[in-house]
């Protein structure tokens, strides 16, 4: 297995991988285009980095994103400025989800023993938002999270476990606050 394959299927892969390195720095370029000249344009090009992207969507300048292709939007998706999407593994965002301004999804982690750290080792774990989902700013949604559909997260929270549906959390870490109506 290649170390593409590898991390796409789930497994401990080597980020510093050719390849991979090779193919961070292609979806860099295109976010630094993007960042630069965000005409209509410009936005077909860069949705164009993602495994699917939805009609309707709306992504604001200053988007960071490792790879792009495993990061699939939904119609009506709005992503605020300043947003870091590390999709080692796939993120998926439902339809008509908002995801607030410099808001980061990280789906890549690294070994807690020293050793495995020093050996370049990485692994990740997929982010699903399901529909009508509500990110606030600056918020962190940790690796293997899901958000249930209509659920809301608050500014600034830190979000390590998932979500049920039309639930509200917050903080750090999030906890939850209170059941959402229908």
């Amino acid at each position: 297995m290649t170390e593409l394959d590898k991390m796409r299927s789930g497994a401990v892969f080597n980020p510093l991988d050719p390849e991979l390195r090779q193919l961070r720095f292609q979806a860099r370029e295109r976010c630094a285009r993007f960042a630069h000249a965000p005409t209509p344009g410009n936005l077909r090009r860069l949705t164009a980095l993602f495994g699917a992207c939805g009609q309707h969507t709306f992504i604001e300048p200053g988007i960071q994103v490792d790879y792009g292709t495993q990061i699939r939007l939904a119609d009506r998706v709005y992503l605020n400025f300043g947003c870091v999407l590390l999709d080692s593994a796939w993120i998926d965002i439902g339809e008509g989800s908002l995801v607030g301004p410099g808001v980061h999804l990280y789906t890549v982690s690294h070994p807690l023993h020293t050793e495995q750290r020093a050996l370049g080792e990485e692994f990740a774990r997929p982010i699903t938002l399901g529909r009508n989902v509500w990110v606030g700013g600056q918020t962190v949604i940790l690796p293997g999270v899901t958000l249930g559909d209509g659920a809301v997260v608050a500014a600034g929270s830190v979000v390590r476990e998932s979500v049920p549906a039309r639930t509200l959390v917050a903080g750090n870490p999030a906890r939850w606050v209170k059941e959402l109506p229908a």
